[in-house]
């Protein structure tokens, strides 16, 4: 049985988590954390995810990660680079959900993970990371001669955008196409006419949506769609998991689910 820690378990994707270790039958949650001041604290964290019992109160007790064997996050990006310090300074592995960081905390994730192994990706979930292998290969494939449009829509709550999942969509794109993603992007062109060689993304914030993203490549012959839709947030969640069953005897380095699922070329 593999014991995990979650931080930020009484969020949404927290709860998702916390829903997904108890419905498991290789995995035990041992910890539940949220930030010092959250009115969370000292519920069960069953109760919070799924109304049901788990023995378990939501805590801030970060100096107890060691009594995990892994350690998923899906805080606050503003903790990111802190919680993966502490990950390191308990010698534990960590998967990190967080996007929309900035260069310092990510300067900072990748130092820590000199000492531990990290798994950190946009998007968890196994169909987009599928998703991203495709669009690259296709931009392969299908080279200069289409124009390409990343579509993504999330729940209005979401404060990054583009979503980090479309972010990498396009670097994914703008790898196979040989060309530099800083370069190309163009982000929500309101009046801009956008050439065949830029990738525009365009962001829509609707709902609870929780993510949709597609990907159009077209020139004046046809037109080439790949999409994926997560119904719910446990799609995510089920990806973080994985990721941390694999992430348990990797030696220090940062990983993404490229590598958890072998899809890097």
């Amino acid at each position: 049985m593999t014991s995990v820690a979650i931080i930020g378990a009484a969020g949404k994707m927290g709860q998702a988590l916390v829903r997904c270790v108890l419905n498991s039958t290789d995995l035990q949650l041992v910890l539940a954390i949220e930030q010092p001041g959250s009115p969370e604290l000292g519920r069960d964290a069953g109760e919070v995810a799924v109304s049901t019992p788990a023995d378990l109160a939501i805590t801030a007790a970060f100096d107890d990660l060691g009594k995990a064997d892994v350690i998923v996050d899906f805080s606050a990006r503003s903790a990111t680079a802190q919680n993966a310090h502490l990950a390191a300074t308990h010698s534990r592995p960590i998967v990190i959900g967080t996007t929309g960081v900035d260069k310092d905390q990510a300067d900072r994730v990748y130092e820590s993970s000199r000492r531990i192994p990290i798994v950190w990706a946009p998007n968890m979930s196994l169909g987009v990371n599928l998703l991203f292998a495709t669009v690259e290969r296709a931009a392969q494939v299908l080279g200069s001669g289409y124009s390409v449009q990343v579509d993504e829509t999330h729940h209005v709550h979401k404060k990054d955008a583009p979503s980090g999942t479309a972010l990498r969509l396009g670097e994914r794109i703008a790898e196979g196409r040989g060309q530099d993603f800083r370069k190309v992007m163009i982000h929500n062109p309101e009046g801009q006419t956008a050439s065949p060689d830029q990738i525009v993304i365009r962001s829509h914030r609707e709902g609870e949506v929780v993510g949709e993203h597609a990907v159009v490549f077209s020139n004046a012959a046809e037109k080439i769609s790949f999409s994926h839709s997560a119904t719910s947030r446990d799609a995510l969640a089920l990806g973080a998991l994985h990721a941390a069953r694999w992430v348990l005897n990797k030696r220090p380095g940062l990983y993404d689910m490229q590598d958890v699922l072998s899809l890097r070329q």
